[in-house]
């Protein structure tokens, strides 16, 4: 998982990589059809139509199919939860907040976030391992407010699971030289319920190619620094050029790896970071 600035990005933009931008007529009127069907779903929810809202639901969702093109050129075209491009197989966006129905911990159901069904900071791209699982969960820590689209307070919620649009959220998830996605050292209690929960519910450890492919990763990124220590312990000699290139190229190697461009580059920073060197986490993108 690494962070999506979706916050600060719009498809008008014109410095996003393998993005062709908008015109800002194009983004009105995406936005304008947005707040009509939003309008429709408040007249059927109103007139307790809930099976005619969540069908007119349904039979939209090439309104926010528009967007998927955008909203893959802003990770690279990989799963913004797994960091997989193909690994985690199909590629489809997906409402953070449930738009029909939303599950909670102990499996109840409670009416969805319908009102952000075309609201474009609620979209995330997943791969089908993650999305599927994930469904229509999204439980609340206990106590937490939730929001309806009477008293809106999405921002006051806790939600369990973690965000990849929310940078602190992403600092949260580590990984190990097994693969496996685990709990960041030093969080809380309640941190570390976020993570076991997201990692447990988007199959995040689960998917065993998945896991495998990270294994992968970490180990090419742990060979790189093993040349990267050998090449700088043989490159203080007047006379050791060729050592010198060894350390630039290996320098390289790990700073491509970490690029959030990279597929699975989270995982490669953590193997970066977790040897607490300074020198060596300025090579980190």
């Amino acid at each position: 998982m690494i962070w999506i600035d979706l916050e600060h990005k719009l498809p008008t933009d014109a410095d996003i990589p393998n993005w062709a931008p908008w015109t800002q007529p194009q983004w009105d009127a995406w936005l304008a059809e947005s707040d009509r069907l939003v309008n429709e779903l408040a007249k059927l929810n109103a007139a307790g139509q809930i099976n005619e809202r969540n069908k007119l639901i349904d039979g939209h969702s090439a309104h926010w199919g528009k967007l998927k093109p955008w909203l893959l050129a802003l990770s690279d075209g990989k799963c913004w939860f797994t960091e997989a491009r193909d690994i985690a197989s199909h590629l489809d966006v997906e409402h953070f907040r449930p738009k029909k129905s939303a599950r909670n911990v102990k499996g109840s159901d409670r009416d969805g976030y319908w009102w952000l069904a075309f609201n474009y900071m609620n979209f995330r791209i997943a791969g089908t391992v993650p999305n599927r699982k994930k469904g229509v969960w999204f439980p609340l820590r206990y106590g937490s407010r939730c929001s309806s689209y009477a008293r809106r307070c999405e921002g006051d919620e806790m939600p369990h699971f973690l965000d990849p649009t929310n940078a602190y959220d992403v600092s949260l998830l580590a990984f190990d030289e097994e693969g496996k996605a685990i709990p960041a050292p030093g969080i809380s209690r309640w941190e570390y319920i976020r993570v076991r929960r997201t990692v447990e519910r988007l199959k995040l450890s689960e998917h065993q190619a998945l896991a495998e492919e990270r294994r992968k990763v970490w180990q090419r990124v742990n060979n790189a620094i093993k040349r990267y220590y050998q090449a700088k312990s043989e490159a203080t000699s007047a006379h050791a050029a060729v050592a010198r290139e060894r350390l630039r190229e290996s320098a390289m190697q790990i700073a491509a790896f970490t690029k959030p461009s990279a597929e699975l580059s989270a995982v490669a920073r953590w193997c970066v970071l977790l040897r607490n060197d300074p020198q060596l986490s300025r090579l980190v993108a």
